[in-house]
């Protein structure tokens, strides 16, 4: 199991989110307010919508790593994100158990763990599936 951090806020106005054609989840606002903060050489691709939420790609150290977003909407407007990361790995790399992610300790995983905990509008952080 991949490491996912969650947290809640209510920085994002979900309701100016382009829709999802596949699934009615929302996402997109994360990954937009990520890719403002991402180094240009990390180059974040665009948010595209998945059937589970939003996704981009983000190149890190030579790997291409696929970050996706979700959010719980609340009544209240205090929704529960949840922004995940994985891998791409070869299929050679996948079938000898190479380049595995490493958990909450991936430099990536860290990296954007950090842009998360940073930010005051964000509460109870917390990451699951760790490791």
């Amino acid at each position: 199991m991949e490491p996912a951090i969650h947290f809640l806020t209510r920085l994002f106005d979900v309701s100016r989110e382009p829709e999802n054609p596949i699934n009615p989840i929302r996402g997109h606002s994360l990954l937009e307010w990520l890719r403002t903060r991402v180094p240009a050489h990390l180059d974040m691709t665009d948010a595209d919508a998945e059937d589970w939420g939003w996704y981009a790609h983000v190149s890190w150290e030579g790997r291409t790593y696929m970050v996706g977003a979700a959010a719980n909407e609340s009544e209240d407007g205090k929704h529960e994100w949840v922004l995940s990361l994985t891998k791409h790995r070869s299929l050679k790399e996948r079938v000898l158990g190479k380049a595995k992610m490493a958990g909450a300790s991936d430099p990536c995983f860290g990296f954007f763990h950090g842009l998360i905990a940073q930010e005051p509008a964000f509460e109870k952080v917390s990451v699951e599936g760790a490791k």
